[in-house]
């Protein structure tokens, strides 16, 4: 199976602070790779350089290579808006654009890329809804604004938008952590379906969670504050959590510390 992100001796700055160093690792196509590790060692920031967003923050800057298949993210003349059209990204706390409706937020990628007759935006919308098995709660009131719906809905809402304009990849940094437990596990139950679609790269200090959700774990961790967090390892979610490699991971995993 060919692979769809690998990554190789990747730095990751905040000005002159090394956040992360020298991460490398393979994510394969129409899979869900979970990130773990205690607060503070670098997930998110890793997770931001898979789609250039860590760029965005002041003083942020990535060494090392990214490809998604045989692309270079980071190669010259590349554009980081295009990539962030290939990678999407779910944040941790619902962002639905607060003045639109349900399906403008859910157009507004597409209208950004490109010119769309009424009905073919009407069939994207529709069809990023049902992905998003949001569809059946909300195809009443699509012109009612995004912001008035419940959080988890806010969220699918937000994976539907993500998902409408086709990327190859979505990132989730901690997509259920400001929802309740139902709204949890509709999140986990659609991560399910949508890696039949996509490749999932989701952050969770959910512990269950990446054992329920994802095919592989990395494991990050910090030897100390201030210290550049590291990629521990990462391996089949089964053997991370039955057998790992590294005592640390294990440490981590049973709760003795993080």
């Amino acid at each position: 199976m060919a692979k769809r992100i690998d990554v190789s001796g990747l730095n990751a700055y905040y000005g002159s602070f090394l956040a992360i160093e020298d991460i490398s690792m393979t994510i394969e196509p129409r899979s869900v790779t979970a990130f773990i590790g205690p607060s503070g060692c670098g997930k998110s920031t890793f997770l931001r350089t898979l789609n250039r967003m860590h760029e965005v923050t002041p003083g942020g800057r990535v060494e090392g290579k990214v490809m998604l298949d045989a692309e270079n993210l980071y190669g010259a003349g590349i554009d980081p808006v295009a990539v962030r059209r290939e990678v999407g990204m779910v944040f941790q706390r619902p962002n639905p654009f607060p003045t639109m409706s349900v399906y403008d937020n859910v157009a507004a990628g597409l209208r950004l890329n490109g010119k769309y007759r009424k009905s073919e935006l009407d069939d994207v919308v529709e069809k990023s809804l049902r992905g998003a098995n949001l569809w059946n709660e909300v195809k009443d009131r699509l012109n009612k604004p995004g912001s008035g719906l419940s959080g988890g809905q806010q969220q699918r809402l937000c994976i539907a938008r993500a998902i409408a304009v086709e990327p190859k990849v979505l990132l989730m940094d901690e997509p259920c952590s400001a929802l309740d437990p139902i709204s949890t596990l509709a999140i986990e139950d659609l991560i399910g379906e949508l890696k039949e679609r996509f490749t999932i790269v989701i952050v969770t200090h959910n512990m269950q969670q990446a054992a329920r959700v994802s095919d592989r774990t990395a494991f990050f961790n910090l030897a100390a504050v201030g210290q550049p967090g590291k990629l521990i390892e990462i391996d089949d979610t089964e053997r991370i959590f039955s057998n790992p490699s590294v005592q640390a991971t294990e440490d981590y995993i049973s709760g003795r510390f993080g």
